[in-house]
């Protein structure tokens, strides 16, 4: 069972037409119980961290993630849910994330006059990714596959194990895809990324992520 968790703070509507278009059957709910005996889950998110950690302990949809990702369930990260798979956020004060993976979230670095490529912050629009090797699920994207991007803030990780793919800010390589185990957090929407991002999601969703 396909569980895409609904704390309101997701885009439900785009991230269930793509599952449509792959015909995946799947449900979106905060009922605790499904999400700890999903064969998938998929955390979505738009908005602020810490905003969105307050709904998640509101729905008490905290303990129930841990649960699952403990018994090694695969877990997508989108967005602010990338972002919420870290320890903490910087975004308007300091906010506690999951913790699932070890670093913090930071605001982008600021467009300099001296870079080749200038980049506005908030970053909106298509990117590609610099993929890194060994990185199962990322080894069907190719140099092609461009990703729709919206966001401030970004991840900032302790280990660079962690660090599946990059994206380039203003001189500065931002993780734009993390991962541990059977977790992966995209900074970007696959959702919204046309055929790139649905065979991201495709394959996140099979038995080859694994």
């Amino acid at each position: 069972m396909i569980v895409i968790v609904d704390y309101g703070r997701g885009n439900l509507f785009s991230l269930s037409q793509a599952l449509n278009m792959l015909e995946k059957s799947y449900i979106v709910t905060d009922d605790p119980l499904k999400i700890i005996s999903a064969s998938r889950l998929i955390l979505p998110g738009v908005g602020a961290f810490g905003d969105a950690m307050i709904s998640l302990r509101e729905r008490k949809i905290i303990d129930p993630l841990h649960e699952a990702v403990n018994k090694g369930i695969p877990l997508l990260g989108i967005c602010v849910g990338c972002q919420l798979l870290l320890e903490k956020s910087e975004e308007f004060g300091s906010h506690s994330g999951l913790s699932f993976i070890p670093g913090k979230v930071i605001k982008l670095p600021s467009l300099q006059m001296n870079s080749q490529s200038k980049v506005r912050v908030p970053n909106v629009g298509w990117r590609s990714l610099a993929i890194r090797p060994n990185v199962p699920i990322l080894k069907y994207l190719n140099s092609n596959d461009w990703m729709y991007f919206v966001h401030s803030y970004a991840p900032s990780l302790h280990c660079s194990k962690h660090i599946a793919a990059t994206t380039h800010i203003n001189g500065v390589d931002i993780p734009a895809a993390i991962y541990s185990e059977n977790i992966l957090g995209v900074q970007f929407h696959p959702e919204k990324s046309g055929p790139s991002g649905l065979k991201l999601i495709d394959k996140f969703l099979s038995k080859e992520f694994i």
